[in-house]
């Protein structure tokens, strides 16, 4: 007799994050994932007891450059997403003590000498926001000239990162 896991029987939900946005799910169907990061900056976090995560694909790191776009779409600055995002997986009853953090983009695609260096400023802003609230950053793929593609699977806590010469999984579990 065969036997499968509840979740092998479980069909795939692929819920895309775009620029400026944030999903969390404690599905273990769902798989979060987000293409392209250059300099945008894209924040996994995942409590392994629960099965709860969630992914911020964050474009820039302050939101006073447009508090009126900062309301509207939180998600787009990381003093604004990173809130929302850890209000997010508060209300699906992950324990912070718990999270597990992974931090990617943040690259310089277009020229390596970025004069505004967005994608720096970005790491820099999220980093700097994960510290002052106590949060350690488990793994971590930024800077360099390469844009990032994310799958982050909410069942096994597996990220699937890809670069353009590339791709490995990694457990943000252990």
């Amino acid at each position: 007799m065969i036997s499968i896991s509840p979740l092998a029987s479980l069909p795939t939900q692929r819920v895309i994050v775009g620029v400026g946005e944030i999903s969390v799910s404690n599905s273990p169907a769902v798989v979060l994932s987000t293409y392209g990061l250059g300099s945008c900056v894209a924040v996994v976090a995942f409590d392994p007891e629960t099965h709860a995560g969630g992914m911020l694909h964050l474009m820039l790191p302050i939101s006073r450059v447009s508090p009126e776009k900062a309301v509207i779409q939180p998600a787009m600055f990381a003093d604004t997403g990173l809130p929302e995002l850890f209000r997010g997986l508060q209300a699906l009853n992950c324990d912070p003590t718990r999270l597990r953090i992974f931090v990617a983009g943040g690259a310089s695609v277009l020229c390596a000498n970025d004069a505004f260096k967005i994608g720096q400023r970005n790491v820099e802003a999220a980093t700097a926001f994960l510290a002052a609230k106590g949060h350690t950053i488990h793994h971590s793929a930024v800077g360099g000239a390469l844009n990032r593609t994310i799958h982050f699977h909410l069942g096994t806590g597996a990220i699937t990162l890809k670069t353009p010469t590339s791709s490995s999984i990694l457990q943000i579990t252990g």
